[in-house]
């Protein structure tokens, strides 16, 4: 797609999803600029791209080196975070301080640099347990772990600077997003990338619940392609949106997909179900066709086979 932005400032953009967003603003001709404490994101997944871009190693707290990295930026995607829930739940306040405050210091460096648009990453975790599904943008938020709150938090914030400051902004939901480079080596890793690596040793996996559970899977590349959209249309601008598939799979039959495709199955290990985890969860999708024109480009098993080619080749 033709940008609408020169130069982008990624956070997070070491990271898992951050690595794919940078490496598909460089594709479309912008300039870039990471900024990456490197706590949980790797300088390995830029490692392609490092001699195209200007890397800043900090957190988001700091303001100065947030608002040096901002200089200059059209566009900000804010993707640093603390991303997992167990360890908000174990940690609210260290947590809150890069998940709420980091949030507020982003949006205040743009507005301080004039940046047009920033992009931030919310989560589904903001619905909570509430059964109605699909999940839509006009439900109640009923957050139930202090990482859903803090990124709620972050779409108040992000609503209030475009009303008083006309900082533009859009926050995007994510749904389950899964896909290369995605780092197993936490206990609250994705399900997939943990899945990947036991099934990579024929080593059985750890599922908290009976399996049941179901997620919205969405593979990278989209939800990359979904970042321009959001960051690229007009209308976008104060808006949240869901981004998923409108489509889910169960904890089992995942499990069972990915042993398949390694050539051997195995039954998994079962705990108990884990503070903030929440059961059924799947993405009604149809604000972001409407707005955004966006509909997912990679069914689940294509994304799934790709992403075990790169552990099956990382291993």
């Amino acid at each position: 797609m033709k940008l609408k932005f020169k130069k982008a400032l990624v956070t997070g953009g070491a990271g898992f999803i951050g690595s794919h967003l940078v490496e598909g603003l460089l594709s479309e001709g912008c300039e870039v600029t990471v900024l990456d404490d490197l706590s949980t994101g790797h300088l390995s997944n830029l490692n392609q791209l490092k001699e195209h871009i200007t890397f800043y190693k900090g957190d988001v707290r700091d303001q100065e080196t947030l608002e040096k990295a901002a200089k200059d930026c059209d566009i900000i995607f804010h993707q640093a975070a603390v991303v997992s829930v167990p360890q908000t739940v174990d940690n609210p306040v260290d947590s809150a301080m890069v998940n709420q405050m980091g949030t507020l210091f982003v949006l205040e460096a743009a507005r301080k640099n004039h940046v047009k648009r920033v992009v931030l990453a919310s989560s589904c975790a903001v619905y909570g347990d509430d059964p109605a599904i699909p999940k839509h943008e006009n439900m109640n938020p009923k957050p139930q772990s202090p990482y859903a709150i803090q990124k709620l938090f972050g779409e108040f914030y992000a609503r209030l600077y475009l009303d008083l400051y006309g900082v533009e902004t859009v926050s995007l939901r994510y749904f389950n997003v899964y896909g290369p480079r995605q780092d197993p080596s936490s206990l609250y890793s994705g399900v997939i990338s943990i899945f990947m690596t036991r099934a990579s040793s024929q080593e059985p996996p750890i599922i908290y619940g009976d399996g049941n559970q179901y997620r919205d899977f969405i593979f990278v590349k989209d939800v990359v392609r979904f970042n321009l959209l959001a960051a690229n249309i007009d209308k976008a601008s104060g808006k949240i949106f869901n981004v998923g598939t409108g489509r889910f799979v169960r904890i089992n039959k995942l499990w069972k997909m990915i042993s398949r495709m390694a050539g051997f199955e195995i039954e998994a290990e079962y705990k108990p179900s884990r503070a903030g985890d929440i059961i059924e969860s799947v993405a009604d999708i149809d604000c972001a066709a409407k707005a955004l024109g966006f509909e997912p480009e990679y069914s689940f098993e294509k994304g799934l086979e790709e992403t075990f080619e790169w552990y099956m080749n990382k291993n």
